[in-house]
């Protein structure tokens, strides 16, 4: 497993310790959470992006073709 360390201010590592206490987790499962859900979130954004493009120019694909 790959780790990674960052810089953070004290009112940002502040936050997110605050964060992770109401919701009575650590902080590396909020951050580990918080990091899958975006990154999925990024990959269903561009899927829905693609088929997008896709369904909009489909007939012009189709004459390309």
């Amino acid at each position: 497993m790959a780790s990674i360390t960052i810089d953070l201010s004290d009112s940002q590592f502040q936050k997110l310790r605050d964060l992770a206490a109401v919701h009575g987790i650590t902080l590396e499962v909020l951050l580990k959470v918080s990091l899958e859900d975006w990154l999925n979130s990024q990959k269903s954004e561009f899927i829905d992006a693609a088929d997008h493009v896709l369904t909009k120019n489909a007939e012009l694909y189709q004459r390309l073709a």
